[in-house]
């Protein structure tokens, strides 16, 4: 573990301190910097005597590009003026949870994004998912143990937040678990929205408050109103994740938003055009792009989209951070893929 650590260190020295004290988010980039290496450093001590070595994590890992949903959710903390030492455990729990969500995601999707850097065969990408999953899980009880060892809290803290982080995971494993096989119906856009990204996306957003709200005592209309912006923003995001999946939500039958505002707009010749393209099996920058051959279905799902980040970010942003709505739409959108389609609507 002292190499990792060391390791750790190094990246942190190389920073850039003259550019870091005109950043509104270098004290956020500080606070996950330390919360992600405890994961890391948990991580390593986990597997230790495994048979599975965990590697250096790289210099993206910290990087606040990488974990920019991290941030707000930090931020959040911020505005619920959480203390430091809660706001970076917290943070160091919200990434077990995505540890856990990245991993789930991987074996539905049979895919991998990486959670853990370890010594497995690169090709092993389920198991790697699965053990991403199991020790991220780990990672996130020590630290609560570790909390309770600290007399921050008392052991049945310890177990209703443990119960908490599932319990916020489950609305939106449900639905997932419901397009296993494809859909037979395809839902109105309203419908789509209340009844399918409202547990998809909109509520996943709010599980970082799941353990804090066991653990720490809130006014409830300011965890509200903090809630309602994740909720909003995760919205909007994942209304620019259906732009860029159309395609492949087409051919997997699952629910899409932007596929529903074309199967239900006035042009019946788009809903045409649309299962025609699907067929000819385009290539990655056609399906990246799709969407831009449909302008109506674009258009309303762009202002859909930005409705929602607009609302939930003017909330969660204070009065001398507003300066930063539109930037952060710009970097979701890019980080998203949706950042063509966005633009000049």
């Amino acid at each position: 573990m002292t190499d990792i650590i060391e390791h750790i260190k190094n990246i942190q020295q190389k920073r850039n301190k003259h550019l870091r004290k005109i950043d509104p988010f270098a004290k956020l980039e500080d606070e996950l910097f330390i919360a992600l290496s405890l994961y890391w450093s948990k991580a390593e001590n986990i597997l230790k005597g495994s048979g599975i070595n965990l590697l250096h994590p790289g210099d993206d890992f910290f990087s606040l590009e990488k974990n920019f949903f991290s941030a707000l959710f930090l931020y959040s903390y911020h505005r619920a003026n959480i203390s430091k030492q809660r706001r970076i455990f917290y943070s160091a729990i919200n990434q077990c949870i995505r540890g856990l969500v990245t991993g789930c995601d991987n074996i539905l999707d049979d895919e991998y994004k990486k959670t853990l850097e370890t010594d497995l065969p690169e090709q092993g990408v389920r198991f790697r998912s699965v053990l991403d999953i199991l020790v991220s899980d780990r990672v996130l009880f020590e630290i609560l143990i570790k909390g309770y060892q600290d007399n921050e809290y008392n052991i049945e803290k310890v177990l209703k937040a443990s119960i908490a982080s599932l319990h916020a995971l489950t609305p939106s494993g449900a639905q997932e678990a419901s397009e296993e096989g494809g859909i037979q119906k395809i839902l109105q856009p309203d419908q789509v929205l209340q009844l399918i990204h409202h547990y998809k996306t909109g509520l996943l957003f709010q599980c970082p408050w799941a353990v804090p709200c066991i653990i720490e005592s809130f006014e409830k209309e300011t965890v509200a109103l903090l809630l309602d912006a994740l909720y909003q923003i995760g919205m909007g995001c994942q209304i620019m994740d259906d732009m860029v999946d159309l395609s492949m939500d087409m051919r997997k039958r699952n629910h899409n938003y932007v596929v529903s505002l074309i199967h239900y707009g006035s042009d019946s010749d788009d809903w045409n055009r649309l299962k025609s393209s699907i067929g000819l099996n385009p290539g990655p920058d056609e399906i990246k792009n799709l969407l831009l051959e449909f302008p109506y279905a674009r258009k309303v799902a762009v202002t859909s989209a930005r409705t929602f980040l607009l609302k939930g970010l003017k909330t969660l942003f204070d009065t001398n951070n507003q300066f930063l709505i539109e930037p952060a739409i710009s970097f979701l959108s890019r980080r998203i893929g949706a950042d063509l389609m966005m633009s000049d609507t």
